[in-house]
């Protein structure tokens, strides 16, 4: 008897899934744009979860700004200061986590609400998928930013309520999305067999449905975490964000409304924009790789 016959059917499914963790890194690790992209990434996660150790949250706080009105960058201010004399680099850093947090938290929404409606909808079919299909085309058609305008007008300005407002106009495209890769999963002969001795639809959906669809909605998400920050930032820079938080449009609206471009204070206007660019393209470039380890057709363009 060899080892893997030896095996328990737990076991044997907990080895299978390290073969493909490890295949699917070592294809991963091929793509050298992704590779860069997540060191990109990893520097600006950890630099946003050390920022505490950093920089003092009295940094933020406008009664004990020390610096000049829009003073430009010095040894004691490296990007200078804002209106009130708070510096440039502290509101940055700070901003990085609070952007952070909405982009990750909406889109782990959307992805939830994205891939159970999906697969639902592509499994059970009949009139409830075709009701959830009209339903994200009907999300789908609709402006997502003048959406989130309107809802935020309506229930408030809170981090709350741009999670629910972000996540509630981005779910549509990981629902198609789902939904195409759950029909294809349906033809399959494993889930006919499994149709075959009984299995019911929650047995069907998440021990065979799900885990094949998994890969797709991980690269999904790494491609929809960049849209959800520029989405926070496009809002806070509109005034729309939550007033008693500092993020990354916050500061760009700050400074559009308090004149940095008429007084040339590119310092005050191109670290929190840069910053944005960094981690949507640390993203973009994390998530394109996903897509070509997944799909091997792509492999040779990455």
């Amino acid at each position: 008897m060899t080892a893997t016959n030896a095996l328990s059917p737990r076991a044997l499914r907990r080895a299978r899934r390290r073969q493909s963790l490890s295949r699917s890194w070592a294809a991963y690790r091929s793509q050298k744009t992704g590779m860069w992209g997540l060191v990109l990434l990893g520097a600006i996660v950890v630099l946003a979860i050390a920022t505490p150790v950093l920089i003092d949250a009295s940094a933020l706080s406008v009664t004990q700004a020390t610096g000049g009105r829009m003073a430009p960058p010095s040894a004691e201010y490296p990007l200078g200061t804002d209106e009130t004399g708070r510096s440039v680099l502290a509101l940055t850093l700070w901003g990085s986590r609070l952007s952070l947090v909405i982009g990750l938290t909406a889109t782990v929404v959307a992805i939830v609400i994205g891939t159970a409606v999906g697969v639902t909808s592509g499994h059970i079919g009949g009139w409830y998928g075709w009701i959830a299909l009209r339903l994200s085309d009907w999300f789908m058609v609709l402006p997502s930013l003048v959406v989130a305008i309107a809802l935020l007008a309506v229930l408030g300005r809170s981090m709350a309520t741009t999670i629910t407002v972000i996540a509630l106009v981005s779910w549509p495209g990981t629902t198609r999305l789902v939904r195409a890769q759950t029909l294809t999963v349906q033809s399959r002969p494993y889930l006919e067999r499994a149709k075959a001795l009984g299995a019911g639809h929650w047995h069907q959906m998440t021990k065979h449905i799900l885990p094949n669809v998994l890969p797709l909605v991980l690269a999904s998400a790494t491609l929809l975490v960049p849209s959800a920050i520029l989405m926070e930032s496009s809002l806070a820079w509109l005034g729309l964000g939550d007033p008693g938080v500092v993020s990354w449009g916050s500061i760009l609206n700050r400074a559009s409304e308090n004149g940095a471009v008429s007084a040339h204070a590119w310092w005050y206007l191109l670290p929190p924009g840069l910053a944005i660019l960094l981690v949507v393209l640390a993203f973009m470039l994390c998530g394109r790789a996903l897509e070509a380890v997944f799909n091997p057709r792509l492999r040779g363009e990455s």
